[in-house]
C-alpha cells in the first residue's frame, strides 16, 4: 500500500499531521492536569494536558461560559480564520463572534480539543513522561473519560456551571455526558446530529476504517509518528476519509453535484477519475496533512463505546437525569446519524420537547454546514 499520492512539486506530508511543540501556538491555551487521570476500561493516564480557546469575556459571576464541542476530526479552532498554528478557518466560524448566534459580547465561549485528538492536546502522537511517544501504548479511552477532563478544565477556569453545552457528532456525544454526568452544571443542552448509543451500523462504517488504517504497513502498529515526510500511514487514512465522507453526505446532493462528470480532462476509461473520485481524493489528502492516524483509531473507537445508558440502569434512565433546558436536532438527510435517533433523545429527555430538524441536502454534514439554522436553534435555546 502506497502513500496518498503528491505531485512532485508539494513536498510529501509529514508522517503525522498532529500538532506538535514547536509549531505555532496559534490561539491555544493549555489546562494541565497532574494528577494521574483513572480510566473507565481501567488503567490511567499519568499526565492529561488539553488545548482549547476562547472567545469573549468570562462574566464576573461566570454565568455567561458556553462549551462547545467539536466533531471527530475538529479541534478547539471553532472560529476565527486560517492561520499559523490553525490550518483551517474555525469549524463554527459562522456562529462564534460580535453579533452572532453565540455573541462574544455576551458569551465567554470555550472549544477544548479532545482528549486523545492531535491538535494540542494528550493523544497518541503525545510524549510520555520518559520522553517517548504513546503511540500504540495510548489506553483505550471512553467519551467520559473525556468529559472528565473537561470537567478539570472548567474548574480550573473557574465555571461551576455552563449557561450552555453544545455539540454535534461525536461533541454531541460529550455533550450528553456533560449533561448526564453533571446535570447541576449544565443549564442548557443543545444536542445535533448525535444518539445516545452508537449504533451497530455506525460502529460497522467506523470498523472499516480502522481496517483501513490498520492494514497500511506504515502503521507500524501506531508506532510511526517520528518516521520520515510520506512514511506515515496516510494510505489508510486517506482510505478511511473517503470512505466516512460519503457517510457524512447525501446521495441525491452528490448526484446533483458531481453525477457521472469525469474530472477535467481525465478520461475514466483510461486511468482517470470521475469529479467525485477527485472530491474524495481532495479531502483524503487535506486529512493527511491536518490530523493522525492514531488519534483517528483513538478516536473512533471511543465514538464506538459511546452508551449512555452503561452502568446506569438503560438508556432512559440515564437520560431522566438531564435537567438541562434541552433542544434536540436532526439532519433530515443525514444517513449516517438518522433523525429517528435523534427523536430517541428528544422523546426520552424530560426537559426536551419536540424534534427539531434542520433541513439540508448535505447529509450529517448538515450541522456544520446549515449555520444558518443552527444559529436559530441556538437563539431559542439561549435567547
Amino acid at each position: 500500500m502506497n502513500s496518498v499520492p503528491t505531485p512532485s512539486a508539494v513536498p510529501l506530508p509529514p508522517a503525522s499531521g498532529a500538532w506538535r511543540e514547536g509549531d505555532p501556538p496559534g490561539r491555544r491555551q493549555w489546562h494541565a492536569r497532574e494528577k494521574p487521570l483513572a480510566l473507565e476500561a481501567g488503567g490511567e493516564l499519568p499526565r492529561v494536558r488539553l488545548a482549547f480557546e476562547t472567545w469573549g469575556r468570562l462574566a464576573p459571576d461566570r454565568s455567561n461560559a458556553v462549551l462547545v464541542l467539536h466533531a471527530l476530526t475538529g479541534d478547539s479552532h471553532a472560529a476565527g480564520p486560517a492561520r499559523p498554528g490553525h490550518p483551517t478557518p474555525g469549524w463554527w466560524d459562522a456562529l462564534i463572534g460580535a453579533g452572532q448566534a453565540l455573541d462574544t459580547d455576551r458569551w465567554f465561549v470555550v472549544a477544548p480539543n479532545v482528549l486523545g485528538g492531535c491538535q494540542g492536546s494528550t493523544g497518541p502522537s503525545s510524549l510520555r513522561p520518559d520522553g517517548r511517544r504513546w503511540g500504540r501504548d495510548f489506553p483505550f479511552l471512553t467519551q467520559r473519560d473525556q468529559v472528565a477532563v473537561e470537567a478539570d478544565l472548567a474548574d480550573e477556569l473557574g465555571i461551576e456551571r455552563w449557561a450552555l453545552v453544545a455539540g454535534g457528532s461525536m461533541g454531541g456525544m460529550r455533550a450528553l455526558e456533560w449533561a448526564v454526568t453533571y446535570p447541576e452544571r449544565t443549564d442548557a443542552l443543545l444536542l445535533l446530529a448525535t444518539a445516545a448509543a452508537a449504533s451497530a451500523e455506525q460502529i460497522a462504517w467506523a470498523n472499516i476504517q480502522l481496517h483501513a488504517i490498520r492494514a497500511d504497513p506504515h502503521w507500524r502498529g501506531g508506532d510511526y509518528h517520528d518516521a520520515g515526510p510520506g512514511r506515515g500511514p496516510h494510505a489508510g487514512l486517506g482510505l478511511a476519509r473517503r470512505l466516512a465522507h460519503v457517510t457524512y453526505r447525501s446521495e441525491p446532493e452528490l448526484a446533483v453535484r458531481f453525477g457521472r462528470t469525469p474530472q477535467g480532462a481525465e478520461d475514466p476509461w483510461n486511468g482517470g477519475r470521475y469529479q467525485v473520485e477527485s472530491y474524495l481524493d481532495h479531502h483524503a489528502a487535506k486529512l493527511v496533512r491536518r490530523f493522525d492516524a492514531g488519534s483517528y483509531v483513538t478516536l473512533a473507537e471511543a465514538m464506538n463505546s459511546h452508551d449512555i445508558g452503561r452502568d446506569r440502569g438503560d438508556t432512559r434512565t440515564a437520560l431522566r437525569r438531564v435537567t438541562a433546558r434541552t433542544l434536540v436536532a436532526g439532519v433530515d438527510s443525514d444517513r449516517l446519524y438518522p433523525p429517528s435517533q435523534q427523536a430517541e433523545l428528544a422523546a426520552a429527555i424530560p426537559t426536551a420537547d419536540r424534534l427539531r430538524l434542520i433541513e439540508s441536502p448535505y447529509g450529517h454534514d448538515g450541522f456544520l454546514i446549515e449555520t444558518e439554522q443552527v444559529a436559530a436553534l441556538v437563539r431559542e435555546l439561549v435567547g
